[in-house]
């Protein structure tokens, strides 16, 4: 997860999208503190910072030697301040990957317009950016511009050599990639299908196809994984009269994320003291603790898995159904070739309440799986489907209405290849309000402890259909 840091001289305006009229002494940011920032950031779960380090308006947020609308002309310091600098620190001292936002659209430099040299004066101020601050991880390219505003023609191609450049580890996001995609929404979710293939040459940036960028693409020539942009506040900068979204909505937002295979851009803007607000932090936390009480203990942990067929036999250690319950994406359970369904089923050892699982394949070796489902043995002794699930990539997390029993069964219906499974986790919401949108049988509780009095460990039997 990445905390996204929307700050500049709207957050003293009142304004989302700046004319790029205001007058640089608006922004005084008296308290501002980037430590402040990415320790929030680092507390409570988010291993990256993104900083809008110059909004549509075009003021920067870094002492920019091509434009004069910039923290320079503000009385903040002295005019000798430097909000991307000091980030740039903060982050590094404390191990935080940092991201920087360039948009394109600048409403303030009287080059825009003008093809050639906007252009230049774009990747100019990229150069400062990319050459003054150390290791950058990410890049974001905003394709919003307002209806009748001036035409002008971007040179992406340059610009993503440039950074690739000036950066080689650094991704860079847009509607369209190069290396990840806008998902299609500012709410955080991704749709239930959620492919990290795509085909770059269907969107141009600025123009997307919402459901394509949703979903992906399964036949996609390029590896283009989501990003799920959202802000826990009404708008995208700091505003006194806006309250944050609550600890359990930004769970639900988690859920629809994270756990269908994106990276989850949350949006937290600093107010105009220069400071992560307290309520905001507040909310941040219990989020964080909101997750650790749910994913910290894997109920699978210590159960027995048993394959439909392992790679290399049976007794194969390297690609044996145990690896699903190793943390990490670098060991996984492989099947034999040439099969049209596989099975994982876990043996918990005893009746346990879940009513999350989570499954990831090695995304090193490809996005595979089409479809599955999941099964969990009813009072009857029957196996019963809890869940129907699509692609899984790099994490999903399927929710669904507790269900109590001793095993649980995975099918893989449909594969692009021989599926991979690296990891499984079974867990226990006690905090979510489900709302299921898969099989009505997920509405159905489950109990298991007449399965046990009866059955006696018959693996054929637990593998039967």
């Amino acid at each position: 997860m990445a905390l996204f840091l929307h700050f500049g001289t709207n957050t003293f305006t009142e304004s989302e999208w700046g004319t790029g009229t205001a007058d640089p002494s608006v922004f005084f940011p008296a308290d501002f503190d980037a430590q402040q920032w990415v320790t929030t950031a680092k507390t409570t779960g988010f291993s990256r910072v993104i900083l809008t380090a110059k909004h549509h308006d075009g003021f920067c947020l870094w002492p920019s030697n091509y434009t004069d609308y910039s923290v320079r002309s503000s009385p903040w310091r002295g005019g000798n301040g430097d909000v991307v600098g000091a980030l740039a620190e903060a982050a590094r001292e404390a191990g935080v990957d940092l991201g920087l936002y360039l948009s394109p659209w600048d409403r303030h430099d009287r080059s825009y317009g003008k093809t050639i040299e906007y252009n230049e004066f774009y990747m100019g101020q990229m150069t400062e950016l990319l050459t003054r601050y150390g290791v950058i991880k990410e890049v974001f390219l905003d394709g919003a511009k307002g209806e009748g505003e001036k035409d002008m023609d971007y040179f992406f191609d340059s610009w993503f050599s440039l950074i690739h450049q000036l950066q080689p580890g650094a991704v860079i996001f847009s509607d369209a990639g190069p290396d990840t995609r806008w998902v299609g929404d500012e709410f955080g979710a991704a749709g239930s299908t959620c492919w990290s293939l795509f085909n770059r040459s269907n969107i141009k940036i600025g123009h997307t196809d919402r459901e394509y960028s949703q979903v992906g693409d399964p036949v996609g020539h390029d590896w283009l994984p989501a990003e799920c942009d959202v802000s826990i506040r009404p708008g995208w900068f700091w505003h006194a009269s806006e309250l944050p979204k609550s600890p359990l909505s930004l769970l639900d937002i988690y859920y629809q994320s994270v756990g269908r295979n994106c990276l989850l851009l949350l949006n937290v803007p600093p107010n105009s003291s220069g400071l992560i607000s307290d309520e905001d932090a507040q909310v941040l936390q219990e989020f964080f603790e909101l997750r650790s009480s749910i994913f910290s203990t894997n109920l699978a942990k210590n159960a027995q898995i048993n394959a439909s067929s392992t790679r290399g036999g049976m007794a194969d250690s390297q690609y044996g159904a145990h690896r699903v319950i190793e943390e990490g994406i670098f060991t996984y359970w492989a099947p034999e070739e040439n099969q049209s369904e596989w099975m994982l089923c876990i043996d918990l050892g005893e009746v346990l309440a879940f009513n999350v699982v989570q499954v990831q394949e090695p995304i090193q070796l490809g996005q595979r799986i089409v479809e599955f489902h999941l099964d969990v043995i009813n009072p009857e002794g029957e196996w019963q489907k809890l869940v129907n699930g699509t692609t899984v990539g790099y994490k999903r997390l399927l929710r669904f209405a507790t269900a109590k029993s001793q095993f649980l069964r995975m099918v893989i219906n449909k594969a692009r290849a021989d599926p991979l499974i690296s990891y499984i986790g079974i867990y226990v919401d006690a905090h979510s309000v489900l709302r299921s949108r898969y099989d009505g049988n997920a509405k159905l509780p489950f109990n298991g402890s007449q399965v046990l009095r009866s059955f006696t460990g018959n693996w054929s039997q637990i593998h039967s259909h």
